[in-house]
């Protein structure tokens, strides 16, 4: 009898064993799949990005969970605002969560680039990118975005990159410059499983977005920049200049 339950438990264990290395193998040939697919069109100083007319920028909190600011979002907003002033993108599309009253990712990324001299002319705001995926379905769908440049940190650029060709958008990504923070191997792993359920999401089970609406095509204002490239030279609505 102990013989009997030794060889089942055995058995079992081999079967988990199996299935562990399998998930494990998956895993590994989903992630370098997605990073040898998009490697290629990853620039890695500002100067240098790919220019095109819109800018896609990606919410996230504006602040961590100890209640200090998010150096991803300070990443994200400082990069942004930069591309614009270098003349490497004309426009901003603001994508981020909205689904609750007192979180509002596009509106907070808004005023911080205000804050950072960006004229209004230069921004939309998404209010429904409650994710990569949805972010990016939406600025193909709603805002007719055909061609883009990513704004992002160089470990999300991967996964939304590929998410953006399959989707039918010629992106290219520029990192954001980051700095080291506590628990970054919990993201380096959240993104790792990210990437192999993106796999699922495009070629499985046909993910859609949680909310699509009537089409609003962007409207892109050619901003007029100084010589120095260091401050803005763009017409508002009224006229004046910032």
């Amino acid at each position: 009898m102990k013989r009997m339950a030794w060889r089942i438990l055995r058995a079992v264990l081999m079967a988990l064993g199996t299935l562990m290395l399998m998930a494990g193998l998956l895993m590994l040939a989903a992630n370098l799949w997605v990073l040898g697919q998009t490697r290629e069109r990853i620039d890695y100083h500002l100067s240098q990005c790919h220019a095109e007319q819109v800018g896609i920028v990606f919410g996230t909190s504006h602040w961590t969970r100890s209640g200090t600011r998010n150096p991803y979002f300070e990443g994200r907003m400082s990069a942004s605002a930069r591309l614009l002033r270098l003349g490497r993108v004309d426009h901003l599309l603001l994508s981020g969560d909205n689904r609750t009253l007192s979180y509002n990712e596009p509106i907070t990324m808004w005023r911080d680039l205000r804050g950072r001299e960006v004229p209004e002319t230069a921004m939309t705001l998404d209010y429904a990118g409650l994710s990569t995926f949805d972010t990016l379905a939406r600025a193909k769908a709603v805002f007719g975005v055909e061609r883009a440049l990513l704004i992002t940190q160089e470990w999300h650029l991967p996964r939304a990159l590929f998410i953006a060709e399959a989707l039918g958008i010629e992106a290219q990504g520029c990192a954001v410059k980051e700095r080291k923070v506590k628990g970054q191997w919990r993201l380096a792993a959240r993104e790792w499983v990210a990437r192999l359920a993106t796999l699922g999401d495009l070629y499985l089970w046909d993910r859609e977005p949680y909310f699509l609406g009537p089409r609003e095509p962007l409207v892109i204002t050619p901003q007029r920049r100084t010589t120095d490239q260091e401050g803005w030279a763009a017409d508002t609505p009224s006229g004046e200049k910032r």
